[in-house]
């Protein structure tokens, strides 16, 4: 199966089409930062202008990479899988959000560099080991500190935070709609929308 261009309908006409500049909103921060919520609600302030979609773990994790673990290689993997689906779905002209752990800066790397220039943008949901531990909404740092969950990040793998992403949102005590409101604008100043 071949997913690409013939060059008589290229990624600029669909965006043209679509109305708007495809880009891969990329959301890596720890477990119970707020990622996912963050992402739905600018998918859902989106809707209402452009074609954009939302990738996610939790939504994903049963079909793509129902066959990978959490080694970090089988992390690396799952990240690589996920990009290139986001580069076939900003081809297709979308604009699209994975919400991600992401805990390597490598594999970050890896994900811009399968983008085309600008085209990726990091939006670091920054939120505290110790907030993000106290949230726990799916009690996953409950059963990684007793022992049930092995290589969970930020407990006994290791999380390297973004150094240079495009937006860095503080998600420990900022409003979710605030944050939200800081990407739209972002997005809007640079011509993304």
């Amino acid at each position: 199966m071949w997913c690409g261009t013939t060059g008589k309908v290229d990624k600029a006409a669909r965006a043209r089409t679509n109305q708007q500049t495809p880009c891969v909103l990329w959301f890596p921060g720890l477990s119970g930062a707020g990622k996912s919520t963050i992402a739905n609600r600018v998918e859902q302030k989106l809707h209402r202008w452009v074609n954009a979609l939302i990738c996610s773990m939790g939504t994903n994790s049963s079909g793509l990479s129902r066959d990978l673990g959490f080694t970090d290689q089988d992390r690396v993997e799952n990240i690589r899988r996920f990009a290139e689906v986001a580069k076939l779905m900003a081809d297709a002209g979308l604009i699209v959000m994975g919400s991600f752990i992401s805990p390597f800066r490598s594999e970050r790397v890896m994900a811009r560099s399968l983008m085309s220039e600008g085209e990726f943008v990091e939006i670091f949901v920054d939120a505290s080991l110790a907030v993000c531990e106290a949230r726990d909404p799916k009690l996953l740092y409950k059963k990684a500190r007793a022992g049930q969950l092995k290589n969970f990040t930020g407990i006994d793998s290791a999380y390297e935070p973004p150094q240079n992403a495009e937006i860095a949102l503080n998600a420990e005590d900022t409003d979710p709609d605030t944050l939200v409101e800081q990407i739209i604008s972002y997005l809007q100043t640079r011509n993304y929308l």
